[in-house]
């Protein structure tokens, strides 16, 4: 009898990340303790309104930051994340949850995505405590007023955010101005 021997365990950590931030940072190094395989799924999401930085630019980022956990690759998707899941062959969907407004709408989505793909389970994170008020949303807004943001995304997206302030070519706060 063959000694019984698991598959690879590929899970999807789906998300607009725009900026991407310390606490996607910190869900996709202990994801990648968790899973053999975490794909960064970079969403192209329009509803969301205008991105400050573009899917390419997003995942280029997120490439650059995620390059030394050797089980981690980025990709971009658009559709229903079961349809990525399934061309990934992943098993499973992180998410993270910061807070109960959070688990709302995270309990939804999984419900949905196991309504559409009974075989795709979610896995809830909490980030680690420092990042549980931090979202990409709220770093534009923050960054956008001149708030030092240096301890709450890597300095590459600091950099990033920069050159895109010294180039003007998108309001840093999205589509509202000066919300915080």
């Amino acid at each position: 009898m063959l000694p019984f021997v698991m598959g690879i365990i590929r899970a999807i950590y789906p998300g607009t990340f725009d900026p991407p931030t310390n606490g996607h940072l910190d869900l996709i190094s202990r994801g990648a303790k968790i899973f053999d395989e975490l794909v960064v799924a970079v969403l192209r999401n329009t509803s969301k309104g205008v991105p400050l930085f573009t899917t390419e630019e997003r995942a280029e980022m997120l490439q650059e930051v995620t390059a030394p956990l050797g089980n981690v690759t980025v990709e971009t998707f658009d559709g229903l994340l079961v349809d990525f899941a399934r061309m990934k062959q992943a098993s499973a969907v992180l998410r993270g949850i910061r807070a109960i407004s959070d688990y709302e709408y995270e309990f939804q989505m999984a419900m949905m995505n196991r309504k559409l793909d009974k075989s795709l389970e979610t896995v809830f994170m909490m980030p680690a405590e420092k990042y549980t008020y931090v979202s990409s949303r709220l770093i534009k807004g923050v960054y956008q007023l001149n708030g030092d943001i240096r301890e709450l995304v890597p300095p590459l997206v600091l950099q990033r955010l920069q050159e895109k302030r010294s180039a003007k070519t998108v309001p840093l706060g999205g589509e509202v101005p000066g919300e915080v």
